[in-house]
């Protein structure tokens, strides 16, 4: 995991729109050894919502980040509270058959009124509200996709969505669209915020900058961090994203996409409250968020567009994603103003569309699990800390077979044949050429592979003209990396480990940095 310096040069590489208006609390490190009842490891909306959840239970919890609070992706989240799953119902009906669908649905709606919950008990300012979401068809698609899904979403117990034969944001599409009501959005940042003060209130305890080096299960698991340190507890949690403690049992299973957003200014009232979402593929989801005016400026809305994902470190093309969006959005939305907005997020695809919560197949006894956010990240990450609460305290839940990482669904075979095919052809590329043959040829501020002897480098060449170079291996499972240009990261083509520019680790499931060269090796290059 990073130093402290990296965390943060990562998030003001990458700011979003939730990093910009929200201050997240200064914490302290975690200096000494502990013992408590649950830790916690990330403090992201899965881990916080996990730990709060204990310590309403009366729990002693302990939370371990390894940067700052939300500096991961639920920083990079467009924020969407939806119980109309992102896989989509007749999908999932196909797959996890009709009671799957049903519990999802259930686990889904209950994630959503929880967070409520939350906010009204903690007296949260993060602009929750309950608001519309429209299912449109994109450019080609048929009428009869909506009908399929709407008599899956039926089956699944959402009775109230409906089919309208006029839109009511033409904008998109003139025509039929599904209705899905009670829905919602937030500000996650200041949801994050309102999670941490009450759980500090409940005297539990949140440690920034505090990375995790390994996670030991058994009778009373224990937690090594990387300062030395170790953390004692009745059970632990890996919240991590991309779950550090495992090498096969779960990234076999699911497949990182990154995700573009763009956020242009639009005046308030001209767009509708909703959240929007097309049956492309990949499909576009749109919402809008308030935002006071600062230095005497008006307030005025953000109308938040993402789309456009692929396969992580598989494209360097961000801008030209960027381009297309923002094209999207002005084709449909001619009245929208500047561009105020950039940033991108991963996406974990779980090979069911459904998140892995539960035991973690690899950690060893009590220690849980949950990732594979699958495009749902706020509800998955609500559904983690109510069932994994339910878990640790003995209590029967009804979605705990529907969300096991153990789980291996059939008739999903084929989307896991396809994923780990293409991870085959990613180590197959080792065998080629670099990106560039000299050092030379990096342009200052950019990063390459270069090919030394039998193996890769990832070389960075600083504004100044200073060469960085380390292996090319991600040091999860020895995948390559590749150069992502938008947020001066290497990204891992396989599994979701994300380097910074320096090679220091920002993301799991790799929990060590990229090997540096040795100076004489880094001579011979230069």
């Amino acid at each position: 995991m990073s130093e402290p310096a990296n965390s943060a040069e990562y998030s003001k590489q990458t700011t979003s729109l939730w990093m910009r208006t929200a201050e997240t609390p200064l914490l302290e490190p975690l200096t000494e050894d502990l013992e408590v009842d649950v830790c916690v490891v990330g403090a992201g909306i899965a881990g916080l919502t996990t730990a709060y959840l204990l310590a309403c239970e009366g729990k002693r919890v302990a939370v371990l980040e390894r940067g700052p609070i939300g500096a991961g992706n639920t920083g990079r989240t467009t924020a969407h509270l939806s119980n109309e799953i992102d896989e989509r119902y007749s999908s999932l009906e196909r797959i996890r058959g009709r009671e799957g669908a049903r519990l999802a649905y259930d686990s889904h709606t209950a994630a959503i009124e929880q967070i409520g919950s939350i906010v009204r008990d903690e007296r949260i300012e993060c602009d929750y509200e309950r608001i519309d979401g429209y299912l449109f068809l994109g450019r080609g698609h048929k009428e009869s996709e909506l009908d399929h899904e709407l008599e899956a979403a039926h089956r699944a117990g959402f009775t109230t969505a409906e089919k309208l034969a006029v839109s009511p944001v033409p904008a998109l599409n003139p025509g039929p669209c599904l209705r899905f009501p009670e829905q919602g959005q937030f500000h996650p940042l200041k949801y994050l915020i309102g999670l941490c003060r009450g759980i500090l209130r409940r005297d539990g305890q949140i440690f920034t900058h505090s990375a995790a080096e390994e996670i030991v299960g058994g009778e009373r698991p224990s937690v090594r961090m990387k300062n030395g340190k170790t953390v004692r507890a009745g059970a632990v949690v890996v919240a991590t994203n991309s779950p550090i403690t495992d090498r096969f049992a779960i990234h076999t299973k699911q497949a990182p996409y990154m995700s573009y957003v763009v956020g242009l200014q639009v005046p308030v009232g001209t767009i509708p409250r909703c959240l929007l979402w097309d049956t492309e593929d990949p499909y576009h989801y749109v919402r809008l968020q308030w935002v006071a005016g600062t230095d005497g400026g008006e307030p005025h809305e953000v109308l938040i567009v993402g789309g456009e994902d692929h396969k992580e470190g598989q494209a360097d093309d961000g801008a030209r994603r960027f381009e297309a969006l923002e094209m999207w959005t002005r084709e449909r939305f001619p009245g929208a103003g500047p561009v105020v907005e950039r940033w991108s997020g991963m996406v974990l695809e779980s090979m069911d569309g459904l998140a892995f919560i539960g035991p973690d197949p690899e950690g060893g006894a009590n220690v849980y699990v949950a990732t594979g956010d699958s495009g749902m990240g706020m509800t998955h990450g609500t559904i983690a800390g109510m069932l994994i609460r339910d878990l640790i305290l003995g209590r029967e839940n009804p979605w705990a077979d529907l969300y096991d990482p153990r789980r291996k669904p059939v008739l999903a075979a084929r989307d896991f044949l396809r994923e780990n095919l293409n991870v085959g052809v990613q180590y197959a590329s080792w065998i080629g050429p670099g990106e560039v043959k000299s050092v030379a040829d990096i342009v200052a501020g950019s990063g390459a592979l270069l090919r030394h002897g039998a193996s890769k480098l990832a070389v960075y060449r600083d504004d100044a003209g200073q060469v960085h170079a380390c292996s090319a291996a991600c040091t999860h499972l020895g995948c390559p990396v590749a150069w992502n240009s938008t947020e001066s990261t290497w990204d891992c083509t396989c599994h979701g480990s994300r380097f910074d520019r320096h090679g220091k680790v920002i993301n799991g499931p790799a929990n060590s940095d990229l090997q540096p060269l040795s100076p004489d090796d880094l001579k011979a290059i230069t």
